[in-house]
């Protein structure tokens, strides 16, 4: 991964957008859409992001170098090796987002994995959102601990689930769901023997163990292509592991 994948919030918020055209009118229409202001040059107290849609490759260097100098992050139409930050296509499923990027290889690309995505998930994808949102205080008096209530959330969240994301009822079935007799938690300690570097040859099985665990015990020989499934906030400990059992679901990796 080359870029950090980020949303930034410009809602009511200055960005600066330079050029005429149909590239710099998109620019507009793109941060009007996220509430922003679009601005000139001269306008730029107070933003923090810029758009150039230049067609002359110097005038836009020279803009986005000044831009640079006030501070702000800047991207340059066409132009990825000019850029702070690349526009990925984006999924709107509001307040979900799906952004697809190619670090600027090919927004072709980008947009067209997004449009086989468009059939794939249900347009009421943002209803189950605001329900869940909604539900924050029950969820917390419901699973008091971070890790149970994480758990709880994945195991509905998951293939066959009660809040399944797939399916279009899903958001109204989360009362329904909060008031149900308690499923068991998968936690404790689970065991996956990597056969090969490549993630693509993991069962989802695998997967969804690594994409849960709280724990990481894992060889040291387990790549990092391995280790990127889980999740970022997993806490990792190189085997042989000789201290007091971790709580939560631990997953060991091993080598077969």
């Amino acid at each position: 991964m080359r870029s950090l994948p980020l949303f930034h919030r410009v809602s009511g918020q200055r960005v600066v957008v330079l050029g005429d055209g149909a590239a710099a009118d998109a620019k507009r229409r793109l941060v009007e859409r996220a509430g922003g202001l679009p601005v000139s040059e001269t306008e730029a107290h107070g933003a923090r992001l810029a758009f150039v849609a230049l067609s002359d490759d110097q005038e836009a260097r020279h803009a986005a170098a000044r831009l640079r100098t006030l501070g702000l992050l800047v991207n340059v139409t066409d132009r990825p090796d000019l850029c702070d930050f690349t526009v990925p296509s984006v999924l709107d499923r509001d307040p979900v987002l799906l952004a697809i990027g190619t670090d600027g290889a090919s927004a072709g690309l980008a947009k067209a994995i997004r449009l086989r995505l468009e059939g794939l998930l249900p347009q009421r994808l943002g209803a189950l959102a605001v329900a869940l949102q909604s539900a924050r205080s029950a969820l917390r008096a419901r699973w008091p601990d971070a890790g149970d209530r994480r758990r709880a959330l994945d195991l509905a969240l998951g293939q066959g689930g009660a809040l399944d994301p797939m399916r279009d009822g899903s958001a109204d079935a989360v009362e329904n769901w909060l008031a149900s007799p308690e499923e068991r938690l998968s936690a404790g300690r689970q065991e996956i023997r990597v056969v090969s570097d490549d993630p693509e040859d993991m069962t989802l099985r695998q997967l969804r163990l690594l994409g849960s665990a709280d724990v990481l015990l894992y060889d040291p020989a387990i790549p990092s292509e391995i280790l990127d499934r889980a999740r970022a906030d997993a806490e990792r400990v190189t085997l042989p592991f000789s201290g007091p059992e971790p709580d939560g679901l631990v997953v060991v990796l091993r080598r077969r």
